[in-house]
């Protein structure tokens, strides 16, 4: 982006200026690389060396190659001239990245390099009050630290943790971190894309799909289970290496919203090949409960969202927590796991109907709740806005 002629040094277009150099790297990429693509995914393109960032007429963001930040503190640095991000854990705390006014750069690069000077205002990221993410659904303080190689395994743990929702399944949340942590590390170098994986786990969804139907629930489940886990893995691969796309987002998502009715539907249908019939008013009563309780629990979700502004999954702390239990397609694999074991495929999914019901009664009483609390106060804020005690 060209500046005009007639704009003034502070109204010019931020600059990118990497200070040093560095060998490490972290999910397939180079550090320095991986900060430029950071910043412009911000919408901060233009890169300058350490010897022209000093002669820019505008603004110059000044970082260490071998600074790790997460992506709510860019966006944080972006808006804040002056601020001097500092390291925070790992070690002694640091300066990392400088927002340089106009005539400042020289100072900021000499800062960073180890000569402390210029009008900057140092803070740590648990002082900028970035804790709220909430396309990730989640309080935590963002991530800016210093890596080194003592400290690189470290430090790719807190990067993938922090590419995790606060408000999500128990499985996702307590069983999936530590294989989809080394699954993605794995697959990271090697050029796997999140669309690639995606597309497995699209195709495990019409097998899964074909195996419950034909009454082969073991090796449903287990099919099941690894389209779960993938599902977890294309997202985390997507965070850590900085290639989301749209397109992959969309195919993502739209596989997530459609296919566990037709899992639910497919082991009813399969029951009749193991010997369990039930009758044509059993079978209708099920899954009404489950496929109705399913579209209406995704409706409230969207009333929530559009008129009252807020994903009801993160209004209070309890509503977090039942995010990890509320009938979805995680929660409901338990229960059908569970029933195959015990030779009742039957009753696992009497058992989901039973459980969706009970979930969209807590969810309606939920929203209610929140509409009465919206009309009474004005607002409604979620609980990981709020400040610390």
């Amino acid at each position: 982006m060209l500046a005009r002629p007639d704009m003034s040094p502070e109204a010019m277009p931020l600059a990118l200026c990497i200070c040093g150099t560095t060998d490490l790297a972290l999910w397939g990429s180079n550090l320095a690389e991986r900060l430029k693509r950071q910043f412009a995914q911000a919408g901060i393109t233009d890169v300058l060396s350490e010897a022209d960032a000093p002669r820019r007429e505008g603004p110059v963001i000044v970082v260490r190659a071998d600074s790790v930040i997460d992506a709510p503190l860019i966006a944080v640095l972006r808006e804040r001239p002056g601020l001097m991000l500092m390291s925070e854990g790992f070690g002694a705390s640091q300066p990392l990245a400088i927002h340089a006014a106009p005539g400042t750069a020289a100072a900021a690069i000499a800062s960073l390099s180890g000569s402390p000077g210029g009008p900057f205002t140092a803070s740590t990221p648990s002082a900028l009050k970035a804790d709220f993410w909430k396309s990730l659904r989640k309080r935590e303080t963002p991530y800016a630290v210093r890596a080194d190689r003592q400290r690189i395994d470290d430090i790719a743990w807190r990067m993938f943790m922090g590419t995790y929702k606060g408000a999500t399944d128990v499985v996702t949340k307590h069983l999936w971190p530590v294989p989809a942590y080394y699954t993605t590390r794995f697959l990271a170098p090697l050029g796997v894309t999140p669309n690639m994986v995606t597309l497995v786990a699209t195709a495990l969804v019409f097998v899964v799909f074909w195996l419950f139907l034909e009454g082969h629930y073991g090796w449903g489940l287990a099919g099941a289970w690894l389209m779960t886990f993938l599902d977890t893995v294309d997202g985390k691969l997507a965070r850590t290496t900085l290639t989301s796309s749209k397109w992959g987002d969309i195919l993502d998502h739209g596989i997530d919203l459609i296919h566990p009715p037709f899992w639910y539907a497919a082991w009813a249908l399969g029951l009749a090949t193991i010997g369990i019939v039930w009758s044509d008013t059993t079978f209708w009563v099920v899954m009404i409960a489950i496929l109705g309780g399913y579209i209406l629990q995704r409706i409230m979700e969207g009333i929530a969202i559009k008129w009252l502004g807020l994903e009801i999954h993160i209004w209070r702390p309890i509503d977090t927590l039942f995010r990890q239990i509320t009938a979805r397609r995680n929660s409901n694999l338990v229960i059908l796991t569970v029933s195959v074991l015990f030779g009742r495929p039957d009753l696992g999914l009497i058992a989901v109907a039973i459980w969706t019901v009970l979930c969209l009664l807590l969810h309606g009483i939920q929203l209610a709740h929140a509409f009465a609390v919206r009309r009474r106060t004005g607002r409604l804020d979620s609980w990981m806005t709020r400040s610390a005690p």
